[in-house]
């Protein structure tokens, strides 16, 4: 029975990176055949240009998952668009899109998420969604996302009104998962885009403990040693 279990519980997995005054996470979960990928800036610190802003992540999984699509991008949990708007259920995936590679030789998907073209991004690769913001492409800065301190009111034209920005994260899902897919087995390499260029900050994950996982199987486990102490006969 603790064997079944351990192989049921696909853990979530939370990537954390931080340098200087740039700091995001990345969360990733499963839900059936889908991948939830939940992105977050979660700086302290105002926004004063575009190489401040959050515009991609990219990861690997581990073996081939040719068949992931995209499937939406919503706004995140105390989540909004400074000086845009959203559609329907706080839909921005018109804004973003997904690519991935499979390579033979290191055996790992290569995967991306971008509101920005980042001369790897197109038309062909965005999420569901209407276009809310500029040409019908993940293109420049708009609805990259802003940092959790960011005063709207400060900063040079680009992030003070001239694009639109999402202030705090953005929830994509993916479908197409291979089965008995475990996020925490399967992930790696994650690193943040910030700005429209390759060549602007990066910032590299390390995996930070998810307590939301741990307590889950400590719980499963807890209930497989209780059923099994109440079943042990009674020796008088």
């Amino acid at each position: 029975m603790l064997i079944c279990l351990q192989a049921t519980v696909a853990a979530p997995i939370l990537f954390s990176g931080s340098s200087g005054h740039l700091s995001a996470t990345a969360l990733f979960e499963t839900s059936g055949n889908s991948l939830i990928v939940t992105l977050t800036n979660t700086s302290p610190a105002d926004v004063l240009a575009p190489e401040d802003v959050l515009t991609a992540v990219f990861f690997d999984i581990q073996g081939s998952v040719s068949s992931l699509k995209p499937t939406s991008a919503v706004l995140g949990s105390h989540s909004s668009v400074l000086f845009g708007t959203t559609g329907p259920n706080g839909s921005v995936g018109g804004e973003w899109a997904f690519v991935s590679t499979y390579s033979k030789e290191s055996g790992l998907t290569r995967c991306g998420i971008s509101s920005s073209g980042l001369d790897i991004f197109g038309p062909h690769d965005l999420f569901p969604g209407e276009n809310l913001a500029g040409p019908a492409s993940p293109a420049g800065l708009e609805y990259g996302i802003t940092s959790a301190g960011d005063n709207p009111a400060t900063g040079n034209p680009p992030v003070r009104g001239k694009n639109a920005l999402i202030q705090n994260q953005v929830v994509f899902t993916l479908e197409g998962l291979p089965t008995l897919f475990d996020p925490a087995l399967h992930i790696r390499n994650v690193f943040w885009q910030y700005g429209t260029s390759p060549s602007e900050p990066q910032l590299v994950g390390t995996v930070t403990p998810e307590p939301t996982a741990g307590m889950m199987l400590g719980l499963l486990l807890g209930i497989v040693v209780i059923g099994t102490r109440r079943r042990m006969p009674v020796v008088a």
